[in-house]
């Protein structure tokens, strides 16, 4: 199914994420929440020491996702990312306190054990390391489309579930589709070096999607409840990166009766997911609210959720 150096370096890179989100969560909770689409989000952030340490986790996932890309499917790589919430709060309780409480152990048991069984019995093989460019343009008009489409359906809402949810479907596209550019960069540097890597389009292309997905993620922390967010980034970047690791790099996964235990491991995921996103900890990393605070109206910070 994959090389063990692999779900190790994309285990490293759930982690380097998870600490990222904790970092950015202490630099966000001092920005104000915003109605309306901020594109001087990143500028306000990009004054927060804490912040620009979050981005160099960020820089450190990315190096071990590449590592992990270069050695395993990108179908098994990207589901393991799920792993970034559990993570996330087991960080945020040693450097920021709070509580996880017995829901929330419930929820990483019915993650980890539904991500364990749904990537056994779909078994997904390695395929090839590089896609050839008649298949990126589909793929990459299909994920602009639904980008879009995500993002302008968010903006027609209010700040509320809907809307943090269309945010995490644009970002959970964002996410696997800069994967699915960075396996391809990564090939570029493994068979030409440097100057291969700095002269093929997936190299820029993932990290412009990657931002793009950055700012987007930014946007559905402030935008709504983690519930509604959470799960949609959870199985929507799973399910995508999936999509294009099989139209883009023949990866394959087992079907036929398979079906129902991979069917019954996603659930269990989502099961986890949407636990963990009742955690008051798990809100307060991500900065979401049930509700726009008057912080949006007058720039004061609105306090920790609670549970």
């Amino acid at each position: 199914m994959a090389t063990w150096p692999a779900v190790l370096f994309a285990v490293l890179a759930a982690a380097s994420n998870a600490l990222a989100t904790v970092l950015q969560r202490r630099a966000a909770r001092t920005v104000p929440l915003s109605a309306g689409l901020r594109l001087g989000l990143l500028v306000d952030l990009l004054h927060r020491a804490v912040w620009l340490g979050g981005m160099l986790a960020v820089v450190a996932a990315a190096c071990f996702q590449a590592l992990a890309l270069s050695q395993g499917a990108l179908s098994v790589v990207q589901p393991l990312f799920v792993l970034e919430l559990p993570l996330a709060l087991l960080i945020g309780r040693v450097l920021l306190g709070g509580r996880i409480p017995r829901s929330g152990w419930i929820g990483v048991g019915l993650l980890v054990v539904g991500l364990g069984s749904a990537l056994a019995a779909a078994a997904p093989t390695i395929g090839t390391t590089h896609a050839p460019f008649d298949r990126w343009l589909p793929a990459l008009a299909v994920c602009s489309a639904v980008i879009v489409a995500a993002v302008g359906a968010a903006l027609r809402r209010g700040a509320g579930g809907v809307r943090a949810a269309c945010f995490a479907a644009a970002t959970a596209v964002g996410y696997a589709l800069t994967a699915a550019m960075l396996k391809d960069a990564t090939h570029a540097w493994q068979t030409g070096g440097p100057a291969a890597f700095f002269s093929t389009w997936q190299t820029y292309g993932f990290a412009l999607t990657g931002v793009v997905a950055i700012f987007l993620l930014e946007n559905a922390m402030q935008s709504g409840p983690l519930t509604a967010s959470q799960p949609v980034l959870t199985l929507g970047d799973a399910l995508v990166s999936l999509s294009l690791g099989v139209t883009l790099y023949d990866e394959r996964v087992r079907t036929g009766w398979w079906l129902l235990p991979e069917a019954i491991g996603v659930g269990l995921v989502l099961w986890g997911a949407v636990l963990l996103s009742h955690v008051a900890l798990a809100r307060d990393l991500t900065g979401a609210q049930d509700k726009v605070p008057a912080a949006v109206h007058d720039g004061t910070e609105p306090g920790p959720a609670d549970s």
